[in-house]
């Protein structure tokens, strides 16, 4: 039998071989190893849901989806991730509701979405390890970092932009985790989960620190 490697979710960050996705990254759970699968931005929203314990007014997709299960009896046994060719990750869901056992074929962010929601182990194989994996050290990820940072020269002086309010409008990652704290109750409660989810990143990164 093929040795596999159990894995957890370590967070998210903006990929840098793909504008406008964003990479999961996972862990080895017993080592210094690490998994990087871009994903989509509404994946990427729904895990950062799941990451954070936020509780939306109304059910997500990955939410509808294991209340439907559990409506059935049926409970998700293990996410494995189980090939990774021409840069794509393949997964697979096991399900079982005690008496039949069914393996569904899935993509890898909508089965991790699902597994973090039931607490379900995730696994994958020593072989794709040693293809994907790397060694980093926690600190020196910074999950969803600012793509406006990039862009700002720090030779030049601050200028108000034309037409703007001299007064520039106060940037969450200058907030207090309270303040983030309310203010990701506020856009939840607005059903505004994209920024939602890029306020859940900052207020992670923020209790990190």
């Amino acid at each position: 039998m093929e040795q596999r490697i159990s894995l957890h979710v370590l967070g998210l960050a903006y990929s840098q071989l793909q504008s406008g996705a964003y990479a999961l990254v996972l862990a080895e759970d017993c080592g210094p190893r690490r998994i990087p699968v871009v994903i989509g931005a509404a994946e990427a929203q729904s895990i950062a849901i799941a990451l954070e314990g936020m509780r939306t007014p109304r059910p997500l997709t990955h939410e509808l989806f294991v209340s439907f299960a559990h409506a059935f009896g049926v409970k998700l046994k293990e996410v494995f991730i189980y090939r990774f060719e021409d840069g794509v990750f393949s997964s697979e869901l096991t399900f079982s509701d005690g008496e039949r056992t069914v393996v569904i074929d899935s993509r890898t962010s909508d089965a991790i979405a699902i597994a973090l929601r039931t607490h379900t182990p995730i696994f994958t194989t020593e072989e794709i390890m040693q293809a994907t994996g790397f060694v980093i050290a926690d600190e020196d990820i910074n999950p969803m970092d600012d793509e406006a940072d990039d862009s700002i020269d720090e030779s030049e002086p601050a200028r108000p932009r034309q037409g703007a309010d001299y007064h520039a409008e106060p940037r969450p990652e200058n907030f207090t985790v309270e303040e983030l704290e309310r203010t990701l109750a506020a856009l939840i409660e607005k059903e505004d989960y994209e920024e939602a989810a890029r306020i859940s990143e900052i207020l992670q990164r923020k209790k990190g620190e």
